[in-house]
């Protein structure tokens, strides 16, 4: 069976205005996490397999005018088919995977809640987000995500070190027609999301780091 690594991917993802709900000192906001996905399916006898691997699945997401960047992590994905294969591109090529909501972490309990609520609570069906994975060349792929009921495709560049994928890409909201559920979501986080210049904002873009270690 199958991991997870991804995405998520997506986030990517993924996707997400995951800039949260907490004042935090600035300094803070941009420090990376790093936190192992959580395996939940059988190891694989495969060379390489995702559910035997070591997977970091991140992102970044931003509020106020100064971008200020606020990072969290999946600490859940389900390999759905896919993910084995005698070299780690062929393990990574047409995996599909689904990730929980509820696996959504920043370290911040309240603001976790608050994006699961007043973001993915105000979409269509979207207490998983869901996607497939899909390499096109030796630097670049495809992630197609699910979310708010829209399949949306989402390009990223990898490399592979040794036995060490590592993928980076950026989603933005927008396009899964999230509009409404980023408003939701800047309304209830309106004064943690002000700057120094009195606006409150929160970006639809977000920024997805991934890796998986054979």
């Amino acid at each position: 069976m199958k991991k997870v690594f991804i995405i998520s991917v997506l986030l990517i993802a993924t996707g997400f205005s995951f800039t949260g709900c907490k004042s935090e000192v600035k300094k803070d906001e941009n420090k990376s996490v790093t936190k192992e996905t959580k395996v939940v399916s059988k190891k694989s006898s495969a060379p390489f397999a995702v559910s035997n691997a070591t997977n970091d699945i991140k992102f970044i997401a931003y509020k106020t005018t100064d971008k200020i960047g606020v990072a969290g992590w999946f600490k859940k994905v389900d390999v759905l088919s896919g993910g084995e294969g005698t070299s780690v591109k062929e393990a990574i090529n047409n995996t599909e995977f689904s990730i929980p909501i509820s696996s959504l972490m920043t370290k911040d309990t309240s603001r976790d809640y608050k994006i699961q609520k007043y973001f993915f609570g105000v979409m269509e069906n979207t207490k998983l987000l869901s996607g497939k994975l899909m390499i096109t060349d030796d630097t670049n792929g495809v992630a197609e995500i699910k979310m708010n009921g829209i399949v949306k495709s989402v390009p990223f560049s990898y490399s592979i070190v040794d036995k060490t994928f590592s993928m980076t890409s950026t989603m933005d909201v927008t396009n899964w027609k999230a509009t409404q559920a980023l408003a939701s979501l800047n309304k209830i986080c309106e004064l943690l999301h002000t700057g120094a210049d009195g606006v409150s904002k929160t970006w639809s873009e977000v920024s997805l780091n991934i890796t998986s270690t054979f």
